[in-house]
């Protein structure tokens, strides 16, 4: 399978790898086809304007490489972001910020926008 250099730059030096100990939200996602197991983590916190921002964020990832790409990714892309523009992260995003995936490995960046929408929403219902 042919990788981006994008993707295997993000699966051999992963961003925002582990979880937090201090996150308001985890969300978990997995697919039991291929067994891929995404968690991410978030920290909220509030920008100049008083708006609520992701202030950290953190996976775990258990499955192939494009699965820690994409969760890295995703976690790259929301990091800084307000919630209401995290929450518009979408899988064909992450694909394309990796500079494309293969079409069997598409599934994985579905998993990570996912995961991310999934730890907003429950934060949002938490608070």
């Amino acid at each position: 399978m042919n990788y981006s250099k994008k993707v295997l730059e993000y699966f051999t030096k992963p961003r925002n790898q582990g979880p937090l100990t201090d996150a308001d939200a985890v969300a978990t996602v997995g697919n039991p086809k291929c067994g891929d197991i995404m968690r991410i983590y978030i920290k909220v916190g509030k920008n100049k304007g008083g708006e609520e921002i992701i202030e950290n964020i953190g996976f775990e990832t258990l499955g192939c490489g494009a699965a820690i790409a994409t969760s890295s990714m995703a976690t790259e892309m929301a990091k800084g972001k307000t919630l209401e523009e995290a929450l518009k992260i979408t899988n064909q995003m992450v694909a394309e910020e990796l500079g494309g995936l293969p079409a069997p490995k598409l599934h994985c960046s579905n998993l990570a926008a996912t995961a991310l929408q999934k730890a907003i929403k429950k934060y949002k219902n938490i608070k």
